[in-house]
């Protein structure tokens, strides 16, 4: 089950979009404010970070960026209820993975974590399978020499 730390300072909405996600099969993690999100990107597993533009004392974008530091394969999805356009491009310099605009439309969102979620997985397993090659490739050369040497013996 996947980790959704969800950063909101309106009570009601934390609580309504933590019992959403938690509907969806996911497991949220609330904050109310900034520092109590930073505390909780150092002592969980986050794999989808889920905040407010305009917080008391750290805002989400810098809530992004030590997400990021913390963990770069984290996914960010920031909401706000100003639209306005250096919003947008600040949050995507910092790492935003998506943006939506209040009030947020549920379905929508549904849609927005599902695909951050899924493009986290295949990232990961991309990840992976790169390591795996490259343990492959270093390996071969190791092989020739082993087998060459065992041909040497069997002489």
């Amino acid at each position: 089950m996947e980790n959704i730390l969800i950063v909101d300072d309106e009570k009601a909405i934390l609580e309504m979009m933590a019992e959403t996600v938690s509907r969806w099969g996911y497991n949220p993690i609330v904050a109310e404010n900034g520092e109590v999100a930073l505390e909780k990107i150092h002592n969980a597993d986050i794999d989808l970070l889920l905040t407010d533009f305009r917080l008391p004392k750290h805002d989400g974008i810098e809530l992004v960026r030590e997400m990021k530091e913390v963990d770069p394969s984290t996914k960010a999805i920031l909401f706000t209820g100003y639209s306005g356009l250096n919003n947008a491009i600040d949050a995507f310099k910092a790492g935003v993975s998506d943006y939506l605009v209040k009030p947020v439309d549920l379905a929508e969102l549904r849609k927005k974590i599902d695909i951050q979620l899924s493009s986290r997985k295949v990232n990961n397993r991309f990840k992976t399978l790169k390591s795996l090659n490259w343990g492959m490739l270093i390996s071969i050369p190791i092989w020739l020499v082993l087998g060459i040497i065992f041909i040497s013996l069997l002489r």
